[in-house]
């Protein structure tokens, strides 16, 4: 490629997100300024790809980390043919496809949404275990590479440490970051926060290092050169960048290495907006141009990258005729579908807890639904996801044939990681804690509802029953949190996330079905530890259970009108049948109500809503959380009776007692109510 045209492609960018967050006077320019070299070598000769077919399977993967540099993402993939000028001009407005921040959109080019620094890069180690996943089972027709860009907040964020950590064991060599290290941050430089050495702390955790002049074209080239032939061990290129690399001032001197050119446009940051542009080759009257050169420089790339992604695709026609079983499973893995399976083979023990019950369908999963991949946060003997990992092995370096991801005591990393699978396609990710360290997944989970990506989380330990290991152990308001999430609703007007709280071993099985079933929203399983009863039934119990796919149902009813409704989820519906002997004895006619999902039931007709919880009749509710958490459905009806303080250290029957989880307290409840 010639080396002034790159530069000048580069200048280009540089002119495009300037321009972008000058006209929205908002954004951020200086990045993008800084990174431009980088992003245009890597485009115009190093990522392959199918500009006919933006979502091929077989594609590289970029993820960028730093979301506030999409000005530089939307001004290459504008150059690329995937943005129009009129769409970057529109940056940051109302309906625009060019937010502020990148959202997932492949078939554009947007591989991942960006925003909390940190996630993207561990995103893009997601990505990089899946294609190993899938090279392992498939061979090198599904070989490709991952490419991510860091910056130094996102080096900062304690994720990267997790990351840095999961991508060195596992030697991922198909992966190359870019470390875009131009010392300053939104507020201050980055010596004002840190001196570590960077490079030694990868090297350290097994990452090929290479520390590179980053605005270099030449030495950027070398850098991807070497990182494409590594073969053992993840590829860092530490490009030392120049922030807001052009910018000049009103008299013409450099405006460069400046923080205020991070998060605000050039001319209110002191700089002269159109002497800059004006130095980068630009005319700051009309700036959204792609020259013409540089215009035809990617275009003779994109011919060339439809050209190599047909004859790759040809050569993948050649493995499938000669291998028609895998070509069959790899069209399943990326279908986009639901995988096949049939839960009514699976026995459940009565009265075990919904760990153990959820323990006994992961392995049945095991080996049959073939590209899932489990993860536990160094607790698969405690989350029960060793049920899986008992029928497979664990990925190690060079070996991906198994099915189960060991994150190590990392919930944040682990998650980000199930993200970027989810993101790569044709896995089936799920992972695993106790359900009081779903706090440190949150900003993951997060982001899985804003991708509706169909992430699974297994939530072990509840409630309070934790017992001994006292209140850190012990979750009370981690229900209301993600009850919350199930509530909001995402752009297509779905439920960001499917929350399932099952009350026994029946309604696992049930759970899990429904997370299987679920392809569009994050799906999460609150499980107990201890053991539930199973609920009362007629005969067969999980073909009653099966009506947990409403989000709510009558368990036991009375004969006539009720004179109070019981509803619960989880481990208290027990308790609230236990209730109901003691309130029948007096003659109280009762209904008793699981209530798995209340995102679920909401969205059920009004006719089906009103027959399960009709107006004018008392209502009960407990939970081991919150009040909040039913207070929605019980309404002005009644009460809900639940925690309104931490936990204790005891043993849960003795908390039971304590806190008023007793069959005693629900009698004197209604009582009070029905007074």
């Amino acid at each position: 490629m010639e080396k002034n045209l790159v530069t000048k492609a580069a200048d280009n960018v540089r002119i495009l997100s300037a321009s972008m967050v000058e006209k929205a006077k908002s954004g951020h320019p200086g990045g993008a300024m800084g990174g431009a070299d980088f992003i245009t070598v890597l485009y115009s000769e190093f990522l392959n790809y199918d500009p006919s077919d933006m979502t091929w399977i077989n594609r590289d993967r970029f993820f960028l980390d730093p979301g506030h540099m999409s000005p530089m993402l939307y001004s290459i993939l504008s150059m690329t043919g995937n943005y129009t000028m009129e769409e970057l001009s529109n940056f940051r407005q109302w309906g625009s496809p060019t937010p502020g921040h990148p959202e997932v959109e492949p078939a554009r080019g947007v591989e991942n949404t960006s925003g909390p620094l940190g996630q993207g890069h561990v995103m893009a180690i997601g990505a990089a275990i899946a294609e190993r996943f899938m090279v392992q089972r498939f061979g090198e027709v599904m070989a490709h590479k991952t490419y991510a860009f860091i910056s130094d907040g996102g080096v900062q964020e304690e994720i990267s440490q997790g990351g840095g950590r999961i991508a060195g064991f596992l030697g991922l060599s198909n992966l190359i970051m870019f470390y875009d290290s131009n010392d300053i941050q939104l507020s201050t430089e980055t010596k004002d926060v840190t001196n570590e050495d960077t490079a030694k702390k990868y090297e350290a955790w097994g990452w090929k290092v290479v520390t590179i002049e980053g605005n270099n074209a030449d030495a950027i080239r070398a850098a991807l050169k070497e990182a494409q032939a590594e073969k053992e061990k993840p590829n860092l290129i530490i490009g030392k960048t120049i922030m807001g690399k052009g910018a000049l001032k009103e008299d013409g001197s450099s405006f460069e290495r400046q923080c205020a050119t991070h998060g605000m446009p050039l001319g209110e940051a002191g700089a002269s907006y159109e002497k800059s542009i004006l130095n980068l080759g630009g005319d700051p009257k009309n700036p959204f141009v792609i020259f013409d050169d540089v215009q035809a420089m990617f275009a003779a790339r994109k011919a060339e990258l439809i050209a190599a992604a047909a004859q790759k695709k040809a050569a993948q026609q050649v493995w499938e005729k000669a291998n028609p079983e895998l070509a069959a499973k790899l069209a399943k893995f990326f279908s986009k579908s639901a995988p096949e399976f049939d839960f009514s083979k699976i026995v459940q023990k009565a009265g075990s807890a919904t760990r153990a019950a959820s323990s006994t369908v992961l392995a049945a999963f095991a080996g049959e639904v073939e590209n899932m991949v489990v993860s536990s946060a160094d607790l698969s003997n405690s989350d029960k996801t060793d049920g899986f990992l008992k029928k497979t092995k664990a990925f190690t370096k060079g070996d991906f044939s198994g099915s189960f991801f060991q994150a190590g005591v990392c919930e944040l990393t682990m998650a980000c990681i199930m993200n970027g699978m989810a993101l790569h396609g044709g896995i089936i990710p799920v992972c695993g804690t106790f359900f009081v360290f779903s706090d440190y997944m949150k900003p993951a989970v997060r982001m899985a509802a804003l991708m509706q990506l169909p992430v699974k989380y297994v939530w072990t330990h509840d409630a309070f029953r934790v017992g001994e290991d006292g209140p850190t152990h012990q979750p009370v308001e981690q229900e209301a949190q993600i009850r919350l999430m199930e509530k909001l609703k995402n752009h297509h007007g779905k439920n960001s996330t499917l929350v399932l709280r099952p009350a026994d071993a029946e309604e696992a099985t049930v759970a899990w079905k429904l997370a299987l079933e679920n392809i569009d929203t994050p799906t999460a399983l609150i499980l107990s530890r201890q053991n539930i009863k199973n609920l009362p039934s007629k005969g067969d119990r999980y073909a009653e259970a099966q009506q947990a796919a409403k989000g709510a149902y009558i368990v036991t009813d009375s004969e006539g009108t009720p004179n109070v409704i019981l509803l619960a989820s989880g481990s208290e519906v027990a308790t609230l049948v236990e209730g109901q002997v003691l309130l029948e004895k007096e003659g109280i006619k009762c209904r008793i109500v699981s209530v798995p999902s209340e995102g679920l039931f909401r969205s059920q007709s009004k006719e089906y809503q009103q027959s399960v919880l009709p107006a004018g009749i008392k209502k009960f509710g407990m939970t081991a959380g919150l009040p909040v958490n039913l207070e929605g459905l019980v309404g002005a009806d009644g009460k809900v009776f639940g925690l309104e303080s931490f936990g204790f250290s005891a043993p849960y029957t003795v908390l039971d007692e304590k806190l008023g989880f007793t069959a005693v307290n629900v009698y004197n409840q209604v009582k009070e109510i029905l007074a």
